[in-house]
């Protein structure tokens, strides 16, 4: 008498757990992203729509939030709209609806691009300083390497509001106040410790005999590590780059504190969208919508290098 015997392997998982574990992503996944749904669809709802109670499900699309994003609206006597030509635009045409009139733009698009110059630009120097300064503590014998490392991370463990009264002291006294170029500098500095500790795991992975033997080639040490190091730490300097976009994009507490007009970015002027008799909250959902574009564009694009592994060749000594 012979009995089958069924062997289970350790690593692969039973197709029970395959199911158990993709329909908890699912639900996770789910919900997750409720939130974000239900702020797109606030944003094209009517303001009253948009606060009653119980909430609305169904409701009658209209365009009062971006209209109200990109257009300041004031309200007018039906006489005074009477008197205007026909309405020449969606705007206008949701403005007369509800007795009002479009008066100019509103603030949204300048502070909307100051957000991607400030977050595109720390993170493109963050990521710059933070891959030499990697390099160098990998590769090289600095002196007091630890306690350079431990200093550099110690930056990330202070709280922003410990050292919000200097800054803007110093902001002040140096002319950075409400300026693009004092941002940007800020977010670097923040950065940049985050940038050196995530891309130093990176880089110690890669092997030092790749880079051995390009220099052996002629290389020199430079060029082999344009060449060598940095396409083998690309999903590093990408992953990187995520990280130290999103904290430069969602940042509220040195830009309310540090800029107020010129340099204002996007998170501060989003909870102060006023419209009539109070907040537009429609319009605050367009906002919203609009704010979560470029991060989402921007990891789709690099998805990719995010999501495969790193390979590196196995060198035998």
């Amino acid at each position: 008498m012979t009995s089958a015997i069924c062997a289970h392997s350790v690593v692969e998982p039973s197709g029970r757990s395959k199911s158990i574990a993709g329909s908890l992503v699912v639900v996770y996944a789910l919900l997750s992203m409720l939130p974000l749904f239900w702020i797109f669809l606030t944003a094209f709802k009517s303001p009253p729509d948009s606060i009653a109670y119980p909430p609305k499900v169904i409701f009658k699309p209209t365009m009062d939030g971006y209209c109200g994003l990109f257009s300041t609206i004031s309200r007018q006597t039906p006489e005074y709209i009477a008197s205007l030509p026909p309405p020449t635009s969606i705007c206008d045409k949701v403005a007369r609806a509800r007795n009002m009139v479009v008066a100019g733009p509103s603030n949204f698009l300048p502070r909307f691009v100051n957000s991607l110059v400030i977050a595109f630009g720390s993170t493109a120097l963050s990521v710059l300083l933070g891959v030499m300064a990697a390099y160098a503590f990998s590769r090289f014998r600095v002196p007091g390497k630890d306690d350079l490392l431990f200093f550099i991370l110690s930056t990330r463990m202070m709280p922003p509001i410990a050292v919000a009264i200097p800054v803007y002291l110093m902001y002040r006294w140096l002319g950075l106040s409400d300026t693009r170029s004092g941002m940007i500098l800020l977010y670097t500095a923040v950065n940049v410790s985050l940038s050196v500790w995530l891309l130093k795991g990176f880089i110690d992975e890669i092997p030092r005999e790749y880079e051995e033997a390009a220099l052996v080639d002629g290389y020199t040490r430079l060029q082999a590590f344009r060449k060598i190091v940095l396409p083998q730490a690309a999903t590093g300097i990408v992953a990187t780059a995520i990280f130290c976009l999103i904290f430069a994009w969602n940042e509220y507490a040195f830009a309310v504190l540090l800029t107020s007009g010129q340099a204002q970015t996007t998170p501060p002027f989003i909870p102060f969208i006023i419209g009539e008799g109070g907040q537009d909250w429609p319009a605050v959902a367009a906002a919203t919508t609009l704010f979560l574009v470029p991060i989402l564009g921007f990891t789709v694009l690099l998805r990719k290098n995010l999501l495969r592994g790193i390979t590196f060749g196995a060198v035998r000594k």
